[in-house]
């Protein structure tokens, strides 16, 4: 395998999450209810993936947009914290960051997003002579990202061309629609990471096997999330199921996913089994329900291990 500088290059939107804890109900026009905690905190699926990925000790550039702000600086410096290379990220004078507000529920949540910088990034704002300064790139959140959605084939089809492995997660469509070209994108794909509910909306299918059996012959391996349910894999020739790992003293599940994402492609850069990839994306996932938010359990590579040891019992 080549030497490169950087193992990951991410791609996408850039936030933070204000998240509200121990809301005393849900919001209704013209009342006000009140939240017992509020953090600020790194935000967006690719920003936690990628400080994650850092944190289980790969090397990680990022690039994305921004604006110049106060919001901006919690991005930037908690992935410089995390030694993830920001130097591709762009900051606009004319738009603010965007931003997330969490009203957090025990397992679920509801959210509410000003995109703001990060509906602005485009193809052109991707320097392709910095791609092959490593291994693979990866992308997230294709429905939120409207400046680059639909250019999105090429740019994977260029990161091919050059030679890197490629991962991709939807993630939600706030609209509703679900409308995606997986015939034009997923044979640029070779990891393709949605949840259950994510791939059964874009196929129209109702269960997640039926919308394996739609989407592989145009896919490279599919690995589906599915919560407490664990993940389900298709690999070209067979299905494997991965169970999850139980968190008795779940804090919240905010970045799970992106968590699993970071467990998994951090093994399979690394040339690992699939069944291994699973094991430790499903690791991970549950490691990040230990703390708030969806950083806060990746402090350290030490960290991870002390959890993944005392909790659930796994020598990392």
């Amino acid at each position: 395998m080549k030497t490169v500088p950087f193992d990951i290059i991410v791609i996408g939107e850039l936030n933070v999450d204000i998240i509200l804890n121990n809301i005393s109900g849900f919001p209704e026009i013209g009342k006000e209810i009140l939240a017992d905690r509020m953090s600020v905190t790194l935000g967006s699926s690719s920003a936690i993936f990628a400080n994650n990925m850092s944190a289980l000790g790969n090397r990680v550039a990022f690039i994305g947009k921004t604006g110049r702000d106060s919001f901006a600086d919690v991005v930037l410096s908690t992935l410089s914290k995390s030694k993830v290379d920001t130097s591709h990220i762009l900051k606009s004078d004319d738009l603010a960051t965007g931003a997330t507000i969490v009203l957090n529920y025990d397992q679920d949540r509801a959210n509410v997003t000003y995109p703001g910088a990060m509906n602005d990034l485009k193809l052109q704002d991707i320097d392709f002579d910095f791609l092959p300064t490593a291994k693979h790139v990866h992308f997230s959140n294709y429905f939120m990202q409207p400046g680059i959605r639909h250019d999105l084939p090429e740019l994977f089809r260029r990161a091919k061309k050059i030679g890197l492995t490629t991962s991709f997660d939807p993630q939600c469509d706030p609209e509703e629609k679900w409308e995606f070209p997986y015939d034009e994108m997923l044979p640029h794909i070779d990891l393709f990471l949605p949840n259950a509910n994510e791939i059964m909306s874009m196929t129209g299918c109702s269960s997640v096997i039926e919308a394996i059996e739609k989407l592989k012959g145009s896919a490279g391996i599919i690995v589906v999330k599915n919560g407490c349910e664990g993940a389900i894999a298709w690999d070209g020739r067979e299905i494997l199921r991965q169970p999850a790992f139980k968190n008795d003293q779940i804090v919240d599940c905010i970045g799970a996913g992106d968590s699993f994402n970071a467990g998994f492609i951090s093994e399979f850069i690394k040339g690992a089994p699939l069944k291994r990839c699973l094991e430790i994306g499903a690791l991970a996932g549950a490691i990040n329900t230990t703390g708030a938010g969806g950083t806060s359990a990746f402090g350290s590579l030490d960290m991870i291990r002390k959890t993944a040891k005392n909790k659930f019992s796994y020598t990392l």
